[in-house]
C-alpha cells in the first residue's frame, strides 16, 4: 500500500506496523469498546482501522468535512470517548482537536526497538491462527459489529449503520466472484473512509483480496490521482460520477492507460459523463448501486459479455448492473406492497448477508425501513428480464403539488438538457395554495433565468412541474458532499433562505404600495 505523501508499504510491513499499533490501542483505549477514526484515506488511515479491529475495537471513521455539529452528533450518538487522528493532519485541514484526541505522533513514540523487533519475528514467524489468537482478544463473531458507518445525509440527519464482519466479508465476496482480480492488479483509492464505498471497496477489499492499492486524500484533485494511477500502474478506481467529470477534463489518456475497470457509484451517471470518458481514455464507465445499509454494493456492470459474471450479458448502459452473487431485490408497488410485473417501475426493495444490523442507538428507525426482512431502499426502480436494475428516482424525491407527486429528476434532466453543460439540482418547498413547489439550483453563466423558463415553458414537461421563473437560481457551484453527491440538505435550507427574502421583499413591496395609497 501506498500513499500520496510518499508512504509505501509493504503488507508484511504493514501487518507489523497494524499489531504495533494495536497495542497501543489497548493501552490508550483499554476501557473503549467504540473509537472514532478522523484521518483522510492513507497509509495511516488504514492502518489505524486494522489496528482497531485487531484490538477489538469498533472503528468509526468521522465525517470531518461535515462540520463540527455533524462531528459532534456522530461522537454522541456511538458514546465515543477517543479519537485516533494525526496532528499533521488536523493542520492541514485546518481543525482544532477534541477532547480525547489520541495523536498517531505521539503513540509511535511509545514503541522502542525491542517491541518492534519482536512484533516482526512473531508476525513472520506464528501460522496466521496462532498470530490471530496472540494478538485478537476477544475472538470476534462473524455477526458481531464490525464498524459503524454514518449514511451521507443527502436529505436527513446522517444515521450510524452498524455493519458486522459477516456483513462487510459477504459485500468484499460478491464483488471479487464478479471482478476476477491477480496480484497484479492495483486500486486506486480515493473515496474517504467514512463514506461506505471507501470503508469496503477502497479499504477492506484490497486487502483482504490481496492486490496492492494507492491513496490519495482529495478524490477531487484529478492531477494528483492521474499521476498516482500512471505511477503506481493502477487497474482499478471506484469514485463518483462527479468525480469523474473532473477526471475527463484533469487526467491524460496516457495517465488512465493502465484501468482495466473504472466504476461509478454514490449517485447516478448521467450520459454526458459517461459519454467524455469513453471518449477520451477508451473505457466505459461501469455504473453501480449501492446503499450503507447494504455494506454498501448492491448491484454493478461487468465489462464485456459477461465474462467476469458467468451470467451471461454482464452489462447494459443505462442501469446499475444485476445484483451481486448472494444479493436479491423486489420491485413493488408502494402502496400495496405487491411485487409489480417485470420492467415496471416500483420501490426497491433488497435483502441478502451484507444488510446491516441496524441503526446505532434508534432501533425505531431500523424497524422501519427493515419489512419482513426487506430492506426498504427509499429508490423507485425497475428489473428489467435480465435482472438489470435501472434507477429512476428516490422517493424522497417527490414534491406533492396541487394533488400530484412531481419527480425531481425527470424535472432536473429536462433543465441539463437545456443547459448543455451546466448542472442543476431542485428541491421542494411549502407552498401555501399547492402543498409544495419545486426550487431548481442551476450552474450556467451563459443562460440567463428569463431564457431557462421559456425554453422550460417550451419543453415537454407538465405545466405543474415547471418551477416559477422567480424559483429559478442561477448558482456559482452547486454544494456537495465529501462523497461527490449534492448537498440536498444545504441547497434545502438556500431555497428556504431564498423564500424568506422574496417574502419579505414582497411585504416590504406591499407595505410601500399601501404608503403610496395613503
Amino acid at each position: 500500500m501506498a500513499d500520496s505523501t510518499g508512504k509505501e508499504l509493504t503488507y508484511g510491513r504493514a501487518l507489523v506496523g497494524s499489531l504495533l499499533l494495536s497495542r497501543l490501542i489497548r493501552r490508550h483505549c483499554a476501557e473503549e469498546s467504540v473509537v472514532g477514526v478522523m484521518l483522510p484515506a492513507s497509509v495511516a488511515g488504514a492502518l489505524a482501522n486494522i489496528a482497531l479491529l485487531i484490538a477489538g475495537k469498533i472503528p468509526v471513521n468521522l465525517n470531518f468535512t461535515a462540520g463540527r455539529e455533524a462531528l459532534a452528533s456522530a461522537v454522541r450518538q456511538c458514546g465515543i470517548r477517543k479519537i485516533l487522528t494525526s496532528r499533521a493532519f488536523l493542520a492541514k485541514a485546518k481543525i482544532d482537536p477534541i477532547e480525547g484526541t489520541l495523536f498517531l505522533e505521539d503513540m509511535i513514540r511509545e514503541t522502542n526497538s525491542l517491541r518492534k523487533a519482536v512484533t516482526v519475528l512473531l508476525a513472520f514467524l506464528l501460522p496466521p491462527r496462532l498470530l490471530q489468537s496472540f494478538y485478537c482478544n476477544p475472538k470476534r463473531e462473524p455477526d458481531a459489529l464490525a464498524a459503524i458507518i454514518f449514511s451521507s445525509g443527502t436529505t436527513t440527519t446522517p444515521k450510524g449503520v452498524m455493519l458486522s464482519h459477516h456483513n462487510i466479508l459477504s459485500n468484499i465476496e460478491g464483488l471479487t466472484q464478479l471482478f476476477r482480480l491477480s496480484r497484479r492488479d492495483r486500486m486506486m483509492a480515493a473515496l474517504p473512509f467514512f463514506h461506505a464505498l471507501g470503508f469496503t471497496c477502497n479499504l477492506w477489499f484490497p486487502l483482504l483480496s490481496g492486490i496492492g492499492v494507492a491513496y490519495h486524500s482529495n478524490p477531487k484533485d484529478a492531477g494528483a490521482i492521474g499521476a498516482m494511477v500512471l505511477k503506481y500502474q493502477a487497474t482499478i478506481l471506484i469514485s463518483a460520477p462527479s468525480f469523474y467529470a473532473l477526471y475527463t477534463q484533469g487526467c491524460s489518456r496516457r495517465e488512465f492507460a493502465s484501468l482495466r475497470y473504472a466504476i461509478a457509484g454514490g449517485e447516478k451517471l448521467r450520459e454526458p459523463i459517461a459519454k467524455g470518458f469513453r471518449e477520451k481514455f477508451g473505457r466505459a464507465l461501469l455504473e453501480g448501486y449501492g446503499c450503507t445499509e447494504m455494506g454498501p454494493v448492491v448491484s454493478v456492470n461487468v465489462p464485456g459479455g459477461g465474462q467476469c459474471s458467468g451470467r451471461g450479458i454482464g452489462c447494459k448502459p443505462g442501469t446499475v448492473g444485476r445484483p451481486l452473487p448472494g444479493v436479491v431485490v423486489e420491485v413493488v408497488d408502494p402502496g400495496s406492497w405487491k411485487p409489480v410485473p417485470c420492467g415496471k417501475e416500483g420501490l426497491l426493495l433488497v435483502n441478502g448477508p451484507s444488510r446491516m444490523l441496524g441503526y446505532v442507538g434508534v432501533p425505531q428507525k431500523s424497524q422501519k425501513v427493515i419489512r419482513d426482512g426487506w430492506y426498504v431502499t427509499g429508490d423507485i426502480a425497475s428489473v428489467d428480464e435480465d435482472g438489470f436494475i435501472r434507477i429512476t428516482d428516490r422517493a424522497s424525491r417527490f414534491s406533492k403539488i396541487g394533488g400530484e407527486m412531481v419527480p425531481h429528476i425527470k424535472v432536473e434532466e429536462t433543465i441539463r438538457a437545456i443547459l448543455d453543460e451546466g448542472d442543476c439540482v431542485v428541491t421542494g418547498v411549502v407552498d401555501k395554495h399547492k402543498g409544495e413547489r419545486l426550487v431548481a439550483f442551476y450552474t450556467a453563466d451563459e443562460i440567463s433565468v428569463a431564457h431557462l423558463w421559456e425554453r422550460l415553458c417550451e419543453a415537454s414537461l407538465p405545466k405543474l412541474w415547471i418551477p416559477r421563473r422567480e424559483d429559478l437560481y442561477p448558482i456559482d457551484a452547486l454544494p456537495t458532499l465529501a462523497t461527490g453527491k449534492p448537498d440536498l440538505t444545504r441547497l434545502k435550507s438556500l431555497a428556504l433562505e431564498r423564500q424568506s427574502h422574496t417574502q419579505h421583499e414582497h411585504i416590504h413591496r406591499q407595505a410601500d404600495s399601501a404608503r403610496c395609497a395613503a
